[in-house]
């Protein structure tokens, strides 16, 4: 494998390198986006975990909605999203959600979530009823629902993903071996068991990880692996970068050509479709993974 540079967090606070850099948002689409996100009170995972893509997707007339709320009841170590004891969902974010997808004429949406673990059902009837009305609002519209970890509870697993949207993503974030320090609260191999049970219920799978947190490409490999074996159809792999101090140190920044092998070894072993670079994001060009 070709052996490329790393900027190590062993240096003192090293600078981004010019490939992690971004414009600022700009733009008559990315105003239209943002003055229909607040005139809903609608969240989104854009500006809830500082995503570095935001600009250019929000420009182009595309957002990632963040239902349940903004308030996470995990705190995973490298996620901007606040962490605490949500308030109470709000029984009429569907509709909201759905119209303001109609407004946008949103050609292919992702929905997203927080945590949920107080609730019995995880939020399922909540992110069913936002899908049917989404369809119902906007039939033309593709939809792309990113989940989070049901904690085995496959009866909420099952009504979260059949309310008629195209695909199910749920994130790994990271490999087997950093999932205690990256994702206390959750556990690899049942994430890799909700994948597969999506697969199993007949929707296109996807999920994403991060680099950069001091895994090697022997645990990366591994990972697409079991992710494969378990009927994966897409997967993502991007930069992970620290969105506070109090969050985990990047250990390196990975190069782009680093990213390029990944996305051809990916492919290799049998994705339908690799998405890697050092801003790809979970919903990054998510159009492209229908």
């Amino acid at each position: 494998m070709l052996e490329l540079p790393v900027i190590s967090k062993e240096e003192k606070r090293p600078r981004k390198p010019d490939w992690l850099r971004v414009k600022l948002p700009i733009g008559e689409k990315y105003k239209k986006v943002r003055a229909l996100v607040d005139e809903y009170k609608l969240h989104t995972i854009c500006q809830s975990g500082n995503c570095p893509n935001m600009g250019e997707c929000w420009g182009a007339g595309t957002a990632t909605f963040m239902i349940l709320g903004n308030v996470c009841t995990r705190g995973c170590s490298f996620c901007a999203v606040k962490t605490g004891r949500p308030p109470e969902y709000d029984e009429d974010e569907p509709r909201r959600v759905a119209e303001a997808i109609r407004l946008m004429e949103v050609k292919h949406a992702v929905i997203t979530s927080v945590n949920r673990d107080e609730l019995k059902d995880r939020g399922a009837e909540i992110w069913y009823q936002t899908v049917v009305e989404v369809k119902k609002e906007s039939p033309t519209t593709t939809i792309e629902t990113l989940i989070p970890d049901t904690r085995a509870n496959w009866d909420a697993l099952e009504r979260m993903i059949s309310g008629g949207q195209e695909v199910v993503s749920h994130n790994m974030e990271t490999v087997e071996e950093l999932y205690r320090k990256v994702r206390p609260q959750a556990k690899y191999s049942r994430s890799l068991e909700q994948i597969r049970r999506i697969k199993d219920f007949g929707k296109r799978t996807k999920t994403g990880f991060m680099v950069g947190l001091g895994e090697t490409d022997e645990q990366v490999y591994k990972t697409m692996d079991d992710l494969v074996e378990a009927g994966c159809d897409v997967v993502t792999i991007g930069q992970y970068l620290q969105p506070t101090k109090m969050h985990l140190a990047v250990d390196s920044f990975v190069h782009p050509d680093k990213f390029a092998e990944y996305k051809e070894v990916g492919m290799q072993k049998g994705f339908d479709f690799v998405e890697s670079g050092p801003l790809v994001r979970s919903s990054y060009h998510a159009e492209r993974h229908l």
